[in-house]
């Protein structure tokens, strides 16, 4: 529930904008209301605005390998007897079947990747996977394991005509133990749909994402997503206890462990979990849940400067420590986005560089509600917030919560958008947005009217794990926008040690610039691994490091490139243009 009221006498004192705002807010209707006629989980749209481009249009580049066959109606004879159901199947190798039909199943969230797949199988059971695979396998029909399909990479659908295996028929939620909290899960079960189910015993889903309302857990683990609740409660390496997978031979790999501890051997589904269905498809879950806090209060801040968000976040740690549970950093740019789009009232009576949304969860209302007000005061009176509004009830919790789950909706609402997540040392963090706004803007891409393809570049993330989500909103995907945005962004984080991928993972998008992240050794091995689990190369064959596609590599310093924070290279070559005899193949 939402923190009381009874803390705004305590607020009143040192902070009487804070409390006005937050009195403001509580008894305007209208804010909560149309902030929460805005859905914040991100869902499928059943017919997309917009359809993409297909991918080999836009990447020419891209080849279908050889060595995998075409679908025929022997092969679609075979799944129809498998699977039975009519709806376990959408047929377009024998029947006229409508783009619209197939499009939640090619095309991606964003609108960016779309695929000619004329098959796709909907199992009901861990069973019929195994006979699947070992079917395609046999038969050297490439796949790709298909979730809720709200990936942003480009990593769960087909490029060409791959079959779609999607798990949206394997959702029952098989065990909980209301005593340890270990949930076991289909793969095709939706997060929110699991995240209400431990609301009613007491419990809660170890991660909180955007996606929620069209999201799997089985595309949850397979792309390591990290979401809002990490700082609290970790990664799902941790999280999850086991899974279930099945190989692309049609072996069960039966791992569903409900053990928090197991020191036999080696860990084998932590090659799993963040593999993006490149050496074997996800059935089931096992997974610890923590207790679900009794009470929650969130806070949503105006700050001057970078430096001061930093401050902010360093007296969070401090001063509320143990029921710090999520701390997002938002640009004022992603806000103007959010309520462009969405047409709402700020939170906040200005406007500021920076925002902050602080949530702090425990089991003790009156010790949470002094602990923050003792922080809010602390802050305010060092000048390092300058304005605030501090929820009050449920509605106006989940209202303050949308205007920070929003901005990836509304970032793509022009046309589409440019997603860079990544992780950077947070001293770095947000000079990364200032350099490639300057570096669009330098390039002239970036104006008010159609003639621009770039709407504004924003900045938004989790600070508890320095995570930015860098958004180039477009009013359309343009080749020469993504020329000034790639390699560049990826140099420049390799040049403060960072990570091109912080929780998105690699997929289609990042899978050629995985060196800037990784040492040569590392890929070297990532390839062994998926050549022993996938001889035959059938499991998402286009994402991550395919045995068909050789990972490149440049040697030497070029392997991880240097850029200074003003985007000038220093002596180093591009990764995408390195000549012939900079480049080794691992």
């Amino acid at each position: 529930m939402a923190c009381r009221s009874r803390l705004a006498p305590a607020i009143r004192a040192a902070t009487p904008k804070l409390l006005r705002h937050a009195t403001t807010a509580s008894n305007s209707a209208s804010l909560a209301v149309r902030c929460m006629s805005s859905t914040p989980s991100r869902r499928i749209r059943n017919t997309p605005a917009r359809k993409a481009k297909f991918t080999t249009d836009s990447y020419p580049e891209l080849n279908r390998d050889p060595k995998f066959s075409e679908i025929t109606s022997e092969h679609v004879a075979y799944f129809k007897e498998l699977l039975g159901k009519d709806s376990a199947i959408i047929d377009g190798v024998n029947k006229e079947v409508s783009a619209e039909d197939m499009e939640p199943y090619n095309g991606d969230w964003m609108r960016k990747y779309r695929g000619h797949c004329k098959l796709v199988l909907k199992p009901g059971s861990t069973e019929e996977v195994s006979k699947i695979l070992k079917y395609c396998n046999d038969n050297m029909l490439a796949v790709v394991p298909q979730g809720g399909n709200t990936g942003l990479v480009g990593g769960s659908v087909p490029v060409f005509d791959e079959i779609v295996i999607n798990t949206g028929r394997m959702n029952q939620i098989r065990s909980f133990d209301d005593v340890s909290g270990v949930l076991v899960v289909d793969a095709g079960v939706v997060l929110e749909v699991a995240d209400q189910f431990l609301a009613e015993k007491g419990y809660i889903f170890p991660l909180d994402l955007g996606a929620k309302g069209s999201c799997h857990v089985g595309g949850n683990v397979a792309t390591n997503a990290g979401g809002l609740r990490l700082l609290r409660y970790g990664s799902l390496h941790g999280s999850v206890l086991g899974i279930e997978a099945v190989l692309p031979d049609g072996t069960i790999l039966n791992d569903l462990s409900m053990l928090r501890k197991d020191n036999t051997g080696y860990d084998l589904k932590q090659l799993f979990i963040g593999g993006e269905g490149t050496i074997g498809m996800i059935t089931a879950v096992s997974i610890h849940c923590p207790q679900r806090s009794k009470a929650v209060n969130v806070a949503f801040l105006g700050v001057e400067s970078y430096d001061k968000l930093l401050r902010a976040f360093r007296e969070a740690k401090i001063q509320l420590g143990e029921i710090l549970s999520a701390f997002e950093m938002m640009d004022e740019g992603s806000q103007a986005l959010v309520h462009k789009v969405r047409d709402i009232k700020r939170p906040l009576g200005g406007e500021y560089p920076f925002y902050c949304l602080i949530e702090t969860s425990g089991s003790n209302s009156d010790h949470d509600s002094e602990k923050l007000a003792q922080f809010l005061e602390d802050v305010m009176e060092k000048e390092i917030v300058a304005d605030g509004v501090l929820a009050q009830d449920e509605t106006q919790l989940k209202a303050l919560w949308s205007q920070r789950e929003g901005i990836p909706e509304c970032a793509g609402h022009g046309g589409g958008v440019y997603k860079y997540d990544v992780s950077i040392p947070l001293k770095d963090l947000y000079r990364l947005v200032d350099d490639t706004r300057q570096r669009i803007e330098d390039a002239g891409l970036k104006g008010e009217t159609d003639e621009f393809p770039v709407v504004d570049v924003v900045g938004y993330g989790h600070m508890g794990d320095a995570n930015l989500h860098l958004n180039v909103a477009v009013r359309r995907y343009d080749k020469q926008v993504e020329e000034v945005l790639e390699p560049f962004v990826y140099e420049w984080i390799a040049g403060v040690n960072g990570s091109i991928s912080a929780e998105h993972g690699l997929g289609l998008a990042k899978k050629n610039y995985i060196s800037y992240s990784q040492s040569a050794t590392k890929i070297s091995l990532m390839k062994q691994i998926k050549n022993l689990y996938d001889p035959k190369g059938i499991m998402n064959p286009i994402v991550v490091a395919q045995p068909y596609f050789p990972v490149m590599a440049v040697a030497g310093a070029a392997i991880r490139m240097r850029t200074d924070l003003r985007g000038r290279r220093s002596g180093t070559v591009p990764y995408r243009t390195a000549p012939a005899d900079k480049i080794k193949q691992l």
